[in-house]
């Protein structure tokens, strides 16, 4: 079921991933030619969030986007963009995508950076988590002035367009990893840790020594039994919003 809840899980995973070629990139590029390996990669993160969390249909009307302004295009089309004012802003809801334009216009065709509603602030303000924001994925607050505008997905009804806390049957689907662990899963473990501020560790994708000395630190700051591993008891800790 398409969720705004199961998109923002899915960015919330990717936090601290950086560089190019990244996971992301590679995923792309396996599907539209090896020059998306080291392409801006602020919309191929969304489409990659969309396609993992099963919200391609909704995310992508017109289907994958590395061009940001192509994807807004593809909102408008279906009526489903909003011009970026602080009135429309305050409107917004965790799950919208929402494009900037560094020259502070409302234009379309003058849109350089995409990213993903994870909590409306107020004042014309949202919290966003974007990719290829300094070369990375992270957590930042923008205001009215930078919004060009965003698009409203078809995410399903049940969802509500909100983001509600992990449910357990959410974090049952995370993988459990523990010392020894390699992939994918790791990397984004670690990109997790390093936005809970353990930047001595390596986004490797091997779950060694300061992976798991780090894991204990954050369980123990989340209140959870602190034995190294990644399971439904650590993963919502990990993915806690920041108040």
């Amino acid at each position: 079921m398409a969720t705004a809840a199961a998109m923002i899980a899915e960015a919330r995973k990717w936090l601290g991933t950086s560089g190019r070629p990244n996971a992301l990139t590679r995923a792309y590029a396996s599907r539209h030619g090896d020059g998306f390996l080291r392409a801006p990669w602020c919309d191929i993160a969304v489409t990659e969030w969309a396609r993992r969390s099963g919200n391609a249909k909704a995310v992508l009307p017109a289907g994958d986007r590395a061009y940001t302004v192509w994807h807004a295009q593809d909102f408008q089309k279906i009526k489903r963009w909003y011009t970026g004012t602080a009135a429309n802003i305050d409107k917004a809801k965790p799950g919208d995508i929402v494009f900037f334009d560094w020259g502070s216009s409302n234009s379309v065709g003058a849109i350089d950076h995409v990213g993903i509603v994870e909590k409306v602030l107020g004042g014309g303000r949202v919290q966003t988590i974007e990719g290829n924001t300094s070369d990375s994925c992270r957590r930042r607050v923008r205001s009215a002035s930078s919004i060009a505008g965003y698009g409203r997905p078809a995410y399903s009804p049940s969802s509500g367009g909100t983001a509600p806390n992990w449910t357990e049957t959410m974090v049952k689907k995370l993988p459990t990893l523990k010392r020894g662990a390699k992939g994918e899963d790791v990397q984004s473990l670690q990109g997790l840790l390093h936005a809970r501020s353990h930047s001595e560790v390596k986004i490797d994708g091997v779950f060694g020594a300061s992976t798991e000395k780090a894991v204990r630190a954050v369980q123990r700051w989340g209140g959870v039994l602190d034995d190294g591993v990644v399971g439904p008891s650590t993963w919502p800790v990990l993915l806690r919003v920041h108040k």
